[in-house]
């Protein structure tokens, strides 16, 4: 099956000091599909996730090789103005973290930033984008209210919207319901689905059950290397590494 490229990684290496924690990782993320990083703890996962939008720059001591292309363009060119590329993209965090202010303006900080001043357009623009995270028809008649009232599936909820707001092409997300309870799991997993028809979307997850559940494509990761990607059908039924068969039936951890 042939996919569109999105996000593709050239030779990546990255360590932390002396520690190397990405080995030679070359992959192609595609287009418009759910793709799934899994792997171990430490195996480099938020790593690879963070690469993506230069996140990686702030951690002390960053060494990095290689080239991340996103639309074509060298993201880790010193050169390249990470501004630029982190508003195509939207990160969601494991822990949901809603600015202190109303749930309205959540969701217009963004655009505010970016120049948007007129009222009716930014009531659009809240409007749209709360619905787009499935969370309008629970919030519309108290958006002024503080976003810390609001639930912590319904916050992750929130700054997703927030995250779409600035109108990213690329949704990153770090487990991003973890957090969560089922519920608001399924409900994260939902919109995920439906707007992937818009953007392309990368998530670290641990939890095979929900990789298996929600990915087009699976990139798996052990001890920094790329050991296999590809293709999520491929992978979970007919996985071509050994070290891949043996994650998937849980015999390593």
């Amino acid at each position: 099956m042939e996919y569109k490229t999105h996000i593709s990684v050239q030779d990546l290496n990255v360590y932390y000091s002396q520690q190397q924690v990405l080995k030679n990782i070359t992959l192609n993320i595609p287009d418009r599909k759910i793709t799934a990083i899994i792997g171990p703890s430490g195996c480099g996962k938020t790593t690879l996730l963070k690469s993506f939008n230069r996140l990686i720059d702030s951690i002390e001591g960053v060494k990095i090789s290689g080239k991340v292309l996103v639309d074509d363009e060298n993201i880790l060119d010193p050169k390249t103005e990470v501004t630029h590329i982190r508003k195509k993209m939207g990160l969601l965090l494991q822990k949901p973290y809603p600015l202190p202010m109303s749930i309205y303006d959540n969701v217009a900080y963004g655009p505010r930033i970016h120049g948007t001043k007129d009222k009716k357009k930014l009531d659009e623009i809240v409007k749209h984008y709360l619905k787009k995270a499935s969370l309008w028809e629970e919030v519309e008649d108290r958006l002024r209210q503080p976003a810390s009232m609001l639930s912590v599936g319904q916050q992750q909820r929130l700054c997703l919207a927030r995250g779409l707001a600035v109108e990213p092409e690329i949704i990153l997300g770090d487990e991003p319901t973890s957090a969560l309870d089922p519920q608001s799991s399924q409900r994260i997993e939902q919109t995920f689905f439906e707007l992937k028809k818009d953007y392309t979307i990368v998530i670290v997850t641990h939890i095979l059950r929900q990789a298996r559940r929600m990915a087009d494509y699976v990139v798996f990761l052990y001890l920094g290397e790329l050991i296999e990607h590809g293709p999520a059908a491929e992978i979970f039924e007919n996985p071509k590494q050994a070290l891949t068969k043996e994650y998937i039936k849980g015999l390593i951890s």
